[in-house]
């Protein structure tokens, strides 16, 4: 799955999670601090990146920077949906 589709899922799943629109969302959206995104709903993102495009997350994985920003977050999830082409 390239970049750009993975952000656009994030987007529409955020946009769900959050409860609003998201019209200004990209790569360089910060998650944390543009959208104030907590804990929990944090968890219902990945739960809902599960049921959407088969994410699976390995809790150990979730480095800091992971959440960094949008394009960050895409990357990691790109690794954990096909770590063959993780450097693609």
């Amino acid at each position: 799955m390239e970049r750009a589709e993975v952000i656009e899922h994030l987007r529409n799943s955020l946009s769900v999670v959050l409860d609003r629109p998201l019209p200004e969302f990209n790569a360089e959206t910060r998650i944390l601090e543009d959208l104030g995104l907590d804990s929990m709903r944090f968890i219902e993102l990945l739960m809902s990146l599960e049921d959407t495009i088969g994410l699976e997350v390995d809790p150990e994985s979730l480095e800091p920077e992971v959440f960094r920003d949008a394009g960050s977050l895409a990357d990691y999830i790109r690794t954990r949906l096909d770590p063959a082409h993780a450097s693609a």
